[in-house]
């Protein structure tokens, strides 16, 4: 055979071997479209704090998939800590180890559209859960400084973290969208959880757009000496 000849066998294997890789595979991927108008409208202009993970309806098992930086890490620039800001996924989350946080924590976004993937087992049914918050994004209902209770917004979290879901089933080709479903609170010390209302304004409009689907991993070329069996939420 001709080298020519030897090399297209050689990539024809390895082709192969990347497709077969794929094959009966499936990745639950979430696009997000942040609408970088309503984070330049409040006050800090920096933006939103948020968390992505999934529920087992049949066991309750909880399994994280995306933190932002400060939310995973506790990083919130001289204090302590915040559980105002994404205080569902502080309350889920709290026996994490740090080391499990530090796995799926990663830059906030400071662009439009933010995405990222997760595997689980084909066929596997979830509730998808994001929690959100804008700091700073005040208004009549949540102010900065409340002049008839005189309670300041110690935090700067303006109006409550919220809370989107969607139930799915991963089947490739599935697509869902994600639905307001809770206001996220902190009070007392703990996350209470109450239906969105009137009192949610331009807080609604931070992510303008969220996709969930199912889709096959997508193929890469990888080091055969080195394969690893990944790890797959069933």
């Amino acid at each position: 055979m001709t080298v020519t000849a030897i090399l297209v066998v050689i990539a024809g294997i390895v082709a192969g071997y990347v497709v077969w890789r794929t094959k009966n595979r499936v990745q639950i991927e979430f696009d997000i479209h942040i609408n970088k108008e309503a984070i330049y409208l409040s006050t800090y202009a920096e933006p939103p704090q948020f968390a992505i993970w999934l529920e087992s309806p049949a066991d309750g098992r909880r399994e994280p998939v995306f933190v932002t930086y400060r939310g995973g890490r506790g990083d919130w620039e001289g204090k302590a800590d915040v559980p105002v800001a994404i205080p569902c996924w502080t309350t889920v989350f709290s026996d994490n180890l740090q080391a499990e946080n530090d796995a799926v924590s990663g830059a906030t976004p400071k662009e439009e559209y933010f995405r990222v993937r997760i595997e689980v087992h084909p066929g596997s049914e979830w509730i998808c859960r994001i929690e959100m918050n804008l700091a700073g994004d005040y208004n009549e209902f949540y102010p900065q400084f409340n002049r008839i209770t005189h309670e300041e917004d110690e935090f700067s979290c303006g109006q409550p973290a919220l809370l989107y879901r969607a139930d799915i089933k991963a089947d490739e080709g599935n697509s869902y969208n994600l639905r307001l479903d809770a206001m996220s609170l902190w009070k007392e010390g703990k996350n209470v959880l109450l239906p969105p209302d009137s009192t949610i304004t331009s807080a609604q409009y931070v992510f303008d757009e969220i996709n969930v689907r199912i889709v096959k991993p997508k193929p890469v070329i990888i080091n055969l000496k080195n394969v690893e069996q990944q790890d797959v939420l069933k």
